[in-house]
């Protein structure tokens, strides 16, 4: 580290809530002697809750959604439509479209999106176990909810080419959500008009 610190503790922290993204060090000595003006029920709050999220949080064994157990509450809910599945990139998109209100049925989570420059590539991804739910499970739709971006456009036509012989119906977002955008940036009001007016893939 570049600073000179009196305290080899407080170097540490700085160093450690650093490494996170988006915070330099700057923002991380700040946030660090925040903590320290706390009391230490708080500190230890907030140091539990981290070691917590390291050891407690399991991935949905369906859709690869982050969930304390190893169903999430959206794969077991018998409140939603099991034929329509929303495939996004992370969880992050989960709760993008979560927080529109527009979608009932269940997510499928990739991953990630393919990518050659930074050496994603379809096997990287969680494409066989959707093809394995559609064809198991007696889907009858699929939204494809990536990023549209160039790699996302590609991800979506890898596996419209996967998926094409379930006849399963296969319908994207509407272009109500501008090229480039990633859908956690997106507001939910134009993400959920993208979900309720989505069309079919194949005519993008």
């Amino acid at each position: 580290m570049d600073r000179n610190y009196s305290s080899k503790v407080l170097a540490q922290a700085v160093h450690e809530i650093s490494r996170l993204p988006g915070i330099g060090e700057k923002t991380a000595l700040r946030l660090a002697l925040h903590i320290l003006k706390k009391d230490l029920t708080q500190a230890k709050a907030l140091g539990n809750s981290i070691i917590s999220l390291k050891e407690n949080i399991k991935i949905c064994k369906i859709c690869n959604n982050i969930s304390d157990s190893d169903f999430c509450s959206i794969c077991t809910s018998n409140e939603r439509d099991d034929t329509i599945i929303c495939v996004v990139e992370n969880t992050r998109d989960v709760m993008a479209v979560e927080n529109t209100g527009q979608f009932f049925g269940h997510y499928h989570v990739l991953g990630g999106i393919i990518s050659p420059m930074d050496g994603i590539g379809p096997a990287d991804l969680s494409i066989d176990s959707l093809v394995e739910r559609i064809e198991q499970n007696g889907i009858k739709e699929i939204i494809f909810a990536l990023p549209t971006t160039m790699e996302g456009d590609t991800t979506n036509f890898y596996l419209y080419k996967k998926l094409t012989h379930t006849n399963t119906k296969i319908s994207t977002l509407a272009r109500g959500v501008a090229i480039g955008d990633d859908l956690e940036y997106t507001d939910e009001i134009t993400l959920g008009r993208s979900l309720v007016n989505r069309i079919k893939f194949e005519q993008t």
